[in-house]
């Protein structure tokens, strides 16, 4: 006879504990199932280890920038490979202890092992059979990595690996412009790797305005090499990787694969949901309440494909919850859409893309190269488009700036506040900071806009208040 649970929950990463914490201020029948490791994908191989290598490649980095400006008598420090890994590696397992202590005291309410449904409702894991109200999968997702490439052995790098690398490379090949492979390939070059890295196009982390995605490949061009156009082959040597693009043919001591991830679900049987599997393994699963159709289970985190982000994956751990214990309740909206890459310059996309614009859609530019901070930053480079309806409410953005981390955020604030650009415009901006460009892009909508604007850009006190009022005021400060 099976063990009866109210929830259950697959998987003990940033969305499985997440659910965990928001299911147990109701119910105290839960358990948790993980085949480890424990430490959840951001922590122990995701955002926390590669925002570290960044940090210290960036380091590096400005010291070899005041050396070219000749503000320094020494030579720049020349990087210690083995010890730049240790070093990362020693701040990855302080980031993953919270998170392993938090399992670790959950006692007899954790399985450790493989779980495999059996029914929608039934789970058998090493024997045991485990039944439950509702489950939440949880159980994320790993690089993909091409069966030809296997044969290159520990030459085959993954974000999965490459924090465990007892040193670095001479020559890197990295295989994918998306978010991992910019961030860790240009970390790596500025850690004075050779890096040359490869794409079928020439988009640049998932960018899709074109003058933006350009910004940022002419900008990541300068520490390493891009190719693009082409599949690659690859082949294992003696020495090292053979990589042939098109005509042209490298030699690499190894090769990283950020090529994608996918869903671990391969083990989870999950024909027996009884439901059909598309072509990623996975049932269709409603994208605002997580649930796969109409059965009990619930797909949260970067398994489900929705929207594979650590920030996403703790809001789907709390809605797949929601849903799981109150299935009848009207859904809960998401947040504004947030992504930010952390590489110089940092790219962000927010709220909606630029391929999902509406054909009236009226666009904001602000160009960094002669921005006031960026040029005191020496980060003179970059563009922020920013997007807004005929209206002027604002709609998304996409950026390849210095400080994109912080002006995106601000942008998704404005955006899920339904603020317009008229009232954005009304928020104090100091000087100098790199939120004057976002105020230049948004006066440039603003002047698309061709509204009667009787005062500067100033919240009023009152309409009766308004000397102006029924006048034409002239361009205020900053009105270029």
């Amino acid at each position: 006879m099976a063990e009866h649970y109210r929830l259950i929950i697959l998987g003990a990463g940033t969305a499985g504990l997440v659910a965990w914490k928001e299911a147990s201020r109701h119910t105290d029948q839960l358990l948790l199932i993980d085949p480890g490791p424990l430490g959840t994908t951001c922590a122990r191989v995701g955002c926390m280890p590669s925002k570290v290598l960044l940090q210290v490649a960036r380091e590096f980095h400005t010291g070899r920038r005041l050396a070219e400006r000749g503000l320094t008598r020494d030579t720049p420090p020349v990087p210690d490979g083995a010890a730049v890994m240790q070093y990362v590696r020693r701040l990855r397992d302080r980031f993953t202890r919270g998170p392993i202590n938090l399992v670790e005291k959950l006692g007899e309410r954790y399985i450790e092992g493989q779980p495999r449904f059996i029914a929608p409702d039934t789970l058998e894991v090493d024997g045991r059979q485990l039944s439950a109200d509702t489950i939440i999968v949880a159980t994320g997702t790993r690089p993909v990595a091409p069966e030809p490439w296997q044969a290159l052995g520990e030459r085959l790098i993954t974000s999965d690996t490459i924090f465990d690398l007892e040193t670095l490379p001479k020559r890197l090949a990295v295989v994918g412009l998306g978010a991992i492979g910019t961030e860790l390939g240009q970390a790596l070059a500025w850690l004075g790797v050779e890096v040359h890295a490869f794409g079928r196009d020439d988009r640049v982390a998932g960018l899709d305005d074109e003058p933006v995605n350009q910004t940022a490949f002419e900008a990541l061009g300068q520490s390493m090499t891009l190719h693009t156009g082409h599949d690659v082959e690859v082949e294992a040597t003696n020495s090292g990787v053979l990589l042939s693009f098109g005509e042209q043919q490298y030699e690499f001591d190894a090769l990283l694969a950020a090529v994608g991830r996918r869903p671990n679900i391969e083990d989870l049987n999950l024909d027996a949901l009884g439901l059909p599997l598309q072509d990623n393994g996975l049932p269709a699963i409603d994208p605002q309440r997580l649930r796969a159709g109409d059965t009990p289970v619930y797909f949260a985190g970067d398994v489900n494909g929705i929207r594979p982000l650590m920030h996403e994956a703790a809001d789907e751990g709390r809605i797949a919850v929601y849903h799981a214990l109150h299935p009848d309740t009207e859904c809960l909206q998401r947040r504004t859409a947030l992504g930010i890459v952390f590489t110089e310059p940092q790219i962000a996309q927010v709220g909606v893309g630029f391929d999902e614009l509406p054909d009236d859609a009226l666009i904001g530019e602000a160009d960094f190269s002669d921005q006031g901070r960026a040029l005191i930053l020496a980060q003179d480079h970059g563009l922020l488009r920013v997007y807004a309806d005929a209206n002027g409410q604002l709609l998304g953005a996409q950026m390849a700036i210095p400080g994109a981390e912080h002006l995106a955020h601000e942008l998704a604030w404005l955006i899920q506040q339904n603020l317009d650009v008229e009232t954005a415009l009304q928020l104090p901006y100091y000087h100098p900071v790199l939120e004057e460009g976002l105020r230049s892009a948004l006066q440039g909508i603003r002047r698309q806009l061709n509204a009667d604007r009787r005062h500067p850009d100033l919240p009023l006190c009152g309409e009766e208040d308004d000397p102006l009022a029924g006048a034409v005021a002239p361009p205020g400060p900053g009105d270029e």
